[in-house]
């Protein structure tokens, strides 16, 4: 079962608080929906992961966690769905949020069509350098727009995914428990 696999790996709630770094937030982080391994702790804490997920940098824990305090999400499962975005997803997602941004502004954001990714030259990397630079923030308005928006679609669907997996299975092992007692 997941939970008991999950418990094994998760910190002691005290052994956080005692923490030194952490101390600062005393009783906050000894609230029980912080730790607790049910439906709708762990639905939380994915939504929050997604969320804080698409922030920039190091960033994302910090948001993850404070955003865990806040709406009572289990806090190691929030700051566990954040890793979504590493160096190996990271561009296909940014892509995702830069299209996403382009429908919703009609276009890219600005009016005008985008120009491709400039070729890199090895005669002139410093040209190069600034013709990606105009590129990128040529993607800017798109990105602005659509990071935030994928990043709730994400949370929302992230939530009721797990919502909708848990219960599953909870009603695959109740009739598993129930065949067992018709025999």
């Amino acid at each position: 079962m997941p939970r008991k696999l999950l418990r094994r790996y998760l910190p002691e709630p005290h052994a956080v608080r005692e923490h030194r770094l952490l101390r600062c937030f005393g009783s906050k982080l000894g609230h029980p929906d912080l730790w607790h391994l049910h439906r709708r702790c762990v639905a939380r804490g994915v939504a929050v992961g997604f969320l804080s997920g698409l922030i920039p940098g190091p960033l994302q824990m910090l948001t993850a966690a404070l955003l865990s305090l806040g709406w009572r999400s289990n806090l190691p499962v929030a700051l566990l769905v954040t890793f979504y975005t590493n160096p190996l997803t990271i561009g296909p997602i940014y892509w995702v949020a830069y299209k996403l941004g382009s429908f919703l502004l009609g276009g890219n954001g600005n009016g005008v069509v985008q120009q491709p990714m400039p070729d890199f030259s090895f005669g002139a990397p410093l040209a190069w350098l600034s013709a990606m630079l105009d590129w990128m923030i040529g993607l800017g308005p798109a990105l602005l727009v659509g990071l935030p928006v994928l990043a709730t679609l994400l949370a929302i669907g992230g939530y009721f995914a797990v919502e909708l997996f848990w219960r599953g299975w909870i009603v695959v092992r109740r009739r598993k428990s129930n065949a067992r007692l018709r025999v």
